[in-house]
């Protein structure tokens, strides 16, 4: 919602800049999860689990939160098809004159794979570049890049409960590894990172949650912004560990989780959430998805964001709200 301020001068009006507002949820889109937003040339593009069976939609915004959908930026009918389904949870960053598209889908043996696609346009189309990142066996999932302020590229990712099994239990953790500089392929080995530990994650269901990670850098230390629980339940939620070095090990934070439920606002399962900045290039926004029925959760869900601000050290978000906020 945008609304222009007006000031008179000796009785002539005089609009100055627009004053943009927000209300939870945004956009119209829904039936979507894992929103990720790319700021890039002034414009937003939204990416999102949205067309599990044949690949990812993108949405285009002037100002984040009027969204106008713009057709497939991944359109899996047109590759070689490697995957049968679930395409889920599409980012993309810029790096030189590319645009890279990590994604997860399964595959012909029924394994959650990770893969790198490739633009040169942050709505598409993106073609396979490397269908299948992660050397290992297993269901990976949630690929997350991060490059650093020296321009080192790493690579964070889920092992995911699917196949990953410990004591008995289906359980997800969350690795790191450096890549390679043209961002097709990792190098070294991999660090193992997170797992379900705390009393809010379960610790001890039958499955259990770490996944969706997210990092940003501050003061010369690294958030890894992560969810717990079942995605398409009330108690999923955002937390987040810090560390000194990418490569771990990050410390979760003791005041987990920093996103949570409150339905008495409607908001039901914050969670896998991104991060990007708002129209002044430096207010940081946490963008997650919510489920578009709060009183029936699943995997129908709707895009928010919410301010994200560090104090002493500590990260914080203001929400989840669904009253009109200024955007910053």
């Amino acid at each position: 919602m945008a609304v222009c301020s007006v000031i008179y001068f000796g009785g002539v009006q005089a609009v100055t800049a627009e004053e943009i507002y927000y209300n939870n949820p945004i956009g119209n889109m829904t039936d979507i999860g894992d929103p990720y937003i790319l700021k890039d040339d002034g414009k937003y593009y939204m990416y999102a689990t949205s067309a599990p069976g044949v690949g990812f939609l993108v949405w285009e915004s002037d100002n984040l939160v009027d969204w106008e959908e713009y057709g497939l930026a991944y359109d899996h009918m047109h590759s070689d098809l490697w995957a049968t389904g679930d395409f889920w949870a599409p980012e993309v960053i810029k790096h030189g004159d590319t645009y890279y598209m990590s994604y997860s889908a399964r595959n012909q043996e029924d394994s959650l794979r990770i893969a790198i696609a490739t633009s040169d346009s942050p709505t598409g189309p993106f073609v396979d570049a490397n269908p299948d990142l992660i050397a290992d066996e297993g269901s990976y999932i949630d690929g997350h890049f991060f490059i650093d302020d020296d321009g080192t590229p790493y690579f964070y990712y889920v092992k995911d409960n699917y196949e990953n099994i410990v004591d008995g239990k289906h359980v997800s953790h969350i690795y790191v590894q450096e890549m390679a500089n043209d961002l097709l392929s990792l190098v070294g080995e991999p660090q193992f990172l997170l797992e379900p530990d705390h009393e809010w994650e379960d610790p001890n269901g039958d499955y259990q949650w770490n996944e969706g990670p997210f990092v940003i850098k501050h003061e010369d230390r690294y958030y890894l912004m992560y969810s717990a629980n079942f995605f398409a339940g009330p108690n999923y939620a955002v937390g987040y560990a810090v560390s000194d070095n990418p490569m771990g090990p990050f410390e979760k934070s003791d005041t987990n989780p920093i996103l949570t439920s409150d339905l008495s606002k409607g908001i039901s399962g914050p969670g896998h959430n991104s991060v990007t900045k708002g129209l002044d290039d430096e207010t940081l926004y946490i963008v997650y998805h919510i489920h578009t029925d709060p009183n029936n959760p699943s995997g129908n869900r709707r895009p928010a964001i919410d301010r994200l601000y560090f104090e002493d050290g500590e990260l914080k978000v203001d929400g989840p709200t669904t009253d009109d906020v200024q955007l910053k």
